[in-house]
C-alpha cells in the first residue's frame, strides 16, 4: 500500500480491536512546543459506528468536561467515519493521565442532566443532539476501560 500523509490512513484499520486509546504522533512546533495527537476509538472500524445525534453530543461533552481536567486540551474532535475522536494536547506527554482524565470525562456524561451548548445560538444544528445516545456510548467505552491500551488484536 502506498504511504499516505495522513497517519490514520496508513493503519490497517481491519487489525484494531476497538475500544481503545492510541497516541497517533507527536508534532514538534518551531518553537518547540509539542502537540500530541491521540485517537480514542469508541467502536471497530468498519462494523459499527455511533449515531450522529449521540456522537455529536458526546463530541460537546467531552470537549466542555475534559477541559475541567486538562489546561492543555486544544482539540477534542469526532472522526468523519463516526467510529471516535481526535483528542489534541500541547505540551503533555503522560498517556497514563490521558486515560485517567478520559475517564473522569467519560463519567462526567453519566452524570450529565444536559448536552452543553446544545441550543441554536452556540451550536450549528442544536436539533440533532441526543443525551441518552451520549451516555450509552460513554457506559460502553467505560465497561472496557482496562481494554484501552491494547490497540491490536
Amino acid at each position: 500500500m502506498q504511504k499516505m500523509n495522513v497517519e490514520s490512513f496508513n493503519l490497517d484499520h481491519t487489525k484494531v480491536k476497538a475500544p481503545y486509546v492510541r497516541l497517533v504522533g507527536i508534532t514538534e512546533g518551531v518553537h518547540g512546543d509539542k502537540v500530541y495527537k491521540y485517537d480514542i476509538r469508541f467502536c471497530q472500524p468498519n462494523k459499527e459506528h455511533m449515531e450522529m445525534p449521540a456522537l455529536h453530543s458526546l463530541e460537546h461533552m467531552m470537549a466542555e468536561f475534559i477541559r475541567n481536567y486538562l489546561d492543555c486540551v486544544l482539540d477534542v474532535g469526532p472522526m468523519g467515519c463516526q467510529t471516535g475522536f481526535y483528542l489534541s494536547v500541547i505540551n503533555h506527554s503522560d498517556y497514563d493521565e490521558i486515560l485517567q482524565v478520559l475517564e473522569k470525562t467519560l463519567k462526567d456524561v453519566l452524570t450529565a442532566e444536559e448536552v452543553p451548548a446544545c441550543n441554536e445560538v452556540q451550536c450549528g444544528w442544536a436539533a440533532s443532539h441526543s443525551l441518552e445516545g451520549a451516555k450509552e456510548i460513554a457506559r460502553k467505552m467505560l465497561a472496557k476501560k482496562d481494554e484501552w491500551t491494547e490497540v491490536f488484536a
